[in-house]
């Protein structure tokens, strides 16, 4: 039976491409000589340092470009609340989605029983299978889903017929 699988991966070996980038730009930058500002990668984690929130919101800006520049959407980038730290530093975490959350899941299954394809879908882990008898249905799922679930950067892969 032809298959499909819905996930949201992000590139992540890009990722850090983009916040290894972002960090040599920091480090060259004039506006930037002498204050703490700085960018890291842990996991799926990526904190940004400074002086004060504009610092942080330029350094956000430069990820986001190099991010681009790299062909990584940015719907994957959750961005966290700015926190203080000692002395006059603050951070924002921000964190990398990779895979969808059950209640996206959720919403993604209900879209597809209210379309009226003849098509099945499963939740497995963080990702979604959509099964159906004709290649043509899975396609007019694709095609769904890509039209009404625009806050969450889906790809599809394993399409299997």
């Amino acid at each position: 039976m032809p298959s499909f699988d819905t996930v949201c991966e992000a590139n992540l070996v890009e990722v850090k491409n983009a916040v290894d980038n972002t960090a040599k730009e920091i480090a060259t930058r004039f506006d930037f000589k002498g204050t703490p500002a700085a960018i890291e990668i842990k996991d799926k984690e990526i904190t940004l340092i400074g002086d004060a929130e504009f610092q942080l919101g330029q350094i956000e800006d430069i990820l986001r470009n190099k991010l681009t520049k790299r062909s990584v959407d940015v719907r994957f980038l959750d961005k966290g609340d700015v926190q203080k730290m000692g002395g006059d530093k603050v951070k924002i975490v921000i964190k990398v989605r990779n895979g969808i959350e059950t209640e996206m899941s959720k919403k993604i299954q209900r879209l597809l029983k209210d379309s009226k394809l003849k098509v099945q879908s499963a939740i497995q882990e963080s990702k979604l299978r959509v099964t159906g008898a004709k290649r043509d249905d899975l396609q007019a799922a694709m095609a769904l889903i890509r039209k009404d679930i625009t806050d969450v950067p889906l790809s599809f892969d394993n399409f299997r017929d």
